[in-house]
């Protein structure tokens, strides 16, 4: 199921060219010289890309990347206009941003269901014949571009922390979310959204895979998966308050802090919720006095596994939103 998740994929697209005008003359009996009579060439084929909230994953663009739109049809005589041809659509997630490799020009940031650009605008269709020239016009060129599509996850909540802080425990507790949950580092292998309902605010939050010092720079998973954290309103930030193989929770949360500072300064000034996960484990309520000493933070000490403080941590969150 990992492997279904995919966030960035470069597609090559080629709209339609316009059809050609026609060179055509009318004459009867009755007419010594004919007249001219050629219609239109009919428009090319747009590619057009739409946001479609039933979408995920940029999996199916990973292996689908030409889209070639059709050719618009030809003038004919007595006027008749070449049919134009029906645009190709591309179907993305919301929160996919499209950028023109070119001119690494960012086209559009999809963040809306039924959100669409025309990302390559077919050729318009030749001139048939008239009384100021004898002959029809080729159709115009269809625009052709190679486009990175970059898909930055939807979510109003983050939740992020170590590998194995608890972070798919807590959110598959809290929402409709059902990660896979082991006890080895990086079971989160990709974002998980799940909605979150409490009373009458419900909320979509996002399993970030564990993040590690060294993140922002390319270690582990987290390189990949910090920037969709972008788009968050709030952070619950998780913490072994346990002392997972030995960790120092305070130094967890200061090197999670720190990766975040390094990936992007913006981020790091996001509200962040401090979740002391893993209450019920020995050592964690003497590591909480020294975390509290240290960190001037309100924290919400949890248990994910046994269910306890879920409801004060989720209340917190959906207040501040």
């Amino acid at each position: 199921m990992s492997i279904a998740f995919v966030d960035q994929a470069k597609i090559y697209v080629k709209a339609g060219d316009g059809g050609r005008g026609s060179s055509s003359l009318y004459r009867d009996r009755s007419m010594r010289v004919g007249r001219p009579d050629g219609g239109d060439g009919g428009r090319g084929s747009d590619i057009i890309v739409i946001a479609d909230r039933n979408l995920h994953t940029l999996l199916d663009l990973k292996y689908n990347q030409h889209f070639r739109g059709k050719h618009g049809g030809h003038g004919s005589g007595n006027d008749k206009k070449g049919r134009a041809a029906e645009p190709v659509i591309i179907r993305v997630p919301v929160g996919t941003t499209i950028t023109d490799t070119k001119g690494n020009c960012v086209l559009r940031d999809l963040k809306v269901d039924g959100e669409e650009v025309i990302v390559a605008a077919g050729g318009a269709g030749g001139k048939g014949n008239n009384k100021h020239s004898l002959q029809g016009f080729p159709g115009g060129v269809g625009e052709e571009k190679e486009l990175m599509l970059d898909l930055k996850l939807m979510a109003e909540v983050g939740v992020i922390g170590f590998p194995n802080a608890g972070k798919s425990t807590l959110i598959s507790n809290v929402s409709n979310a059902r990660p896979e949950i082991a006890a080895y580092p990086f079971t989160t292998k990709f974002p998980i959204l799940g909605f979150v309902s409490r009373g009458k605010k419900t909320f979509v939050a996002a399993d970030i895979p564990g993040l590690i010092k060294g993140s922002a720079e390319g270690k582990g998973l987290g390189d990949r998966f910090l920037r969709h954290v972008e788009r968050t309103r709030i952070l619950i930030h998780v913490v072994d308050m346990a002392g997972f193989e030995g960790r120092d929770p305070l130094e967890d949360y200061k090197t999670i802090n720190q990766e975040l500072k390094s990936f992007s300064p913006l981020v790091a000034k996001k509200i962040q919720i401090i979740a002391a996960n893993k209450m019920d484990l020995d050592g964690a309520k003497e590591n909480l006095k020294r975390f509290k000493k240290t960190v001037k933070k309100t924290v919400f000490p949890i248990s994910a596994l046994n269910k306890e403080g879920l409801e004060e941590l989720v209340d917190a969150v959906a207040k501040k939103l």
